[in-house]
């Protein structure tokens, strides 16, 4: 696995940096914090197994899935942005296991405005201006009036996209001023001491035992801050940090972002039509725990979003990726090339242990019992390919997996949300592959599984012929049956 610093240089626009050396002053006040991270939703263990690996604490993993909270210290708080798991990262400015709701609205929305002015934001006020301080200048948000905004949907990203939950944001447009932030280094206008700070708050909520709406909670919350700390509200254009309200059912926690867009974006420069976010292919990637001089297939590669993954983070293996369609295997040496090139600009070394080619996925060009991990995400059958052609490619991709992966000590993690048809499918092979174990996450909204398949020692080619029937010739067996 490559170390912290091999990291930072594969990271895209939320590349972190250690403190410079003039902030060392700042080394004897340390400041211990809880910081906050939206992951893949079914990895939250992975993300903890990473955060307790890389940064030395534990873990606690939050009742609403999806998240996880975790100690971090503010001479360490760059050491977060590297972590390969996790889509956004915020700091906790205080969170409530058990959170008691008044039962009519009308007082409930009152105790959330009374609540701005009783939170500790000092320490997480601190973490966020550091964050800034050795964070790379990227702040699109900051621009003129021809600086790019992202849409509002943005905004909860990574807090809500693994989750089909309600999201709101709210703001209310009025100028004030505000003493003691520090003076942004790309402001020309502002009077050092009257800088104004933007913001928005937005809101995230789960249960069907509240009383009030996201847009409501994240509307009066957002007024009691504007009023407490005297910012103006701003929807796109807000100073980077972002109060995030998340409510689950009794849990409330409110943090402050600590990144401007989700992490899961850094490696992938051109997508495609179901490109694969990169956090998720790290938490599949880690369930087959690669070893050095491992070769690594990915023979469903789209834009080389796992295989990519993989020559970053676990370099010590060899990975080889394919497609049969040539627009995708144009992305993937698209992707690998831009990784490249964004090594050799950083002055790291460019080369890469990937390569790329054009296939017949099931018959490929590879010597039989030669790979020692497949890694794939195979057609849901919604955006590519279809339902009813799945039931002739699972069983078929499968035998051509089983041929090529080493009988006894291969593995195989494939992502698919058709699990009838995966599950056939495996029931049909004869004995070639066992299932180790599922892992049950959301894609876009859909409910997927990847399972850890083990290549058995049952030699390839010796299991029984009713093993490579198709299903349309089971159906024409079946047909003739009824006729006779």
């Amino acid at each position: 696995m490559s170390s912290l610093e091999d990291a930072a240089a594969e990271q895209g626009p939320e590349t972190m940096e250690p403190i410079p050396a003039e902030n060392d002053a700042n080394a004897a006040h340390i400041i211990t914090v809880t910081a906050g991270a939206t992951v893949p939703t079914g990895f939250e263990h992975t993300a903890a197994e990473e955060v307790k690996e890389k940064i030395g604490v534990d873990v606690h993993i939050s009742k609403d899935r999806g998240r996880i909270y975790f100690p971090i210290t503010t001479d360490k708080l760059f050491q977060v942005h590297l972590l390969r798991s996790v889509d956004n990262l915020f700091v906790v400015v205080d969170r409530y296991d058990h959170y008691t709701f008044k039962e009519s609205k009308e007082e409930t929305l009152k105790e959330l405005q009374e609540l701005a002015s009783k939170l500790p934001w000092t320490n997480a006020l601190e973490v966020w201006k550091l964050n800034r301080s050795f964070k790379k200048k990227k702040c699109f948000r900051k621009g003129g009036s021809g600086a790019k905004t992202k849409p509002n949907t943005e905004a909860v990203d990574a807090t809500t996209e693994e989750q089909d939950l309600p999201q709101a944001a709210a703001a209310v447009e009025t100028q004030a001023n505000v003493e003691g932030i520090p003076e942004e280094e790309e402001s020309t206008e502002a009077a050092p001491e009257a800088k104004v700070i933007k913001f928005r708050v937005t809101c995230s909520r789960a249960g069907d035992k509240h009383s009030f709406s996201s847009n409501e909670a994240a509307r009066d919350f957002g007024g009691a801050v504007q009023e407490f700390f005297q910012w103006k509200a701003d929807m796109t254009k807000f100073d980077v940090e972002v109060v995030l309200l998340n409510i689950h059912n009794d849990e409330v926690v409110i943090g402050i972002a600590l990144t401007e867009e989700s992490l899961h974006r850094r490696n992938i420069s051109h997508f495609g039509p179901t490109t694969l976010r990169s956090t998720l292919c790290y938490g599949m990637l880690r369930l087959c725990k690669p070893q050095a001089s491992d070769i690594i297939l990915d023979p469903m590669c789209g834009t080389g979003a796992i295989p990519l993954e993989g020559a970053i983070e676990f370099n010590s293996s060899f990975y080889v990726a394919g497609d049969n369609n040539d627009m995708a295997v144009n992305r993937t040496v698209n992707n690998v090339f831009h990784i490249q090139r964004r090594r050799a600009d950083k002055g790291s070394a460019s080369g890469m242990p990937i390569d790329t080619v054009r296939w017949d996925l099931c018959s490929l060009p590879i010597r039989t019992s030669s790979i020692d991990i497949i890694i794939t995400d195979m057609p849901f059958g919604k955006r590519m390919g279809s339902r009813k052609k799945n039931w002739d490619l699972y069983p078929s991709c499968l035998r051509e997996m089983a041929r090529v992966c080493r009988p006894g000590s291969g593995k195989a993690v494939l992502l698919t949300q058709d699990k009838k048809c995966f599950s056939k499918a495996l029931s049909r092979m004869g004995g070639l592959w066992r299932k180790l174990h599922t892992v049950w996450v959301n894609v876009g909204g859909l409910h997927a599984g990847v399972f850890l398949l083990k290549r058995t020692a049952n030699t390839f080619g010796q299991t029984p012929e009713d093993v490579y029937e198709s299903r349309g010739a089971n159906n024409a067996q079946e047909e003739e049956k009824e006729l006779s």
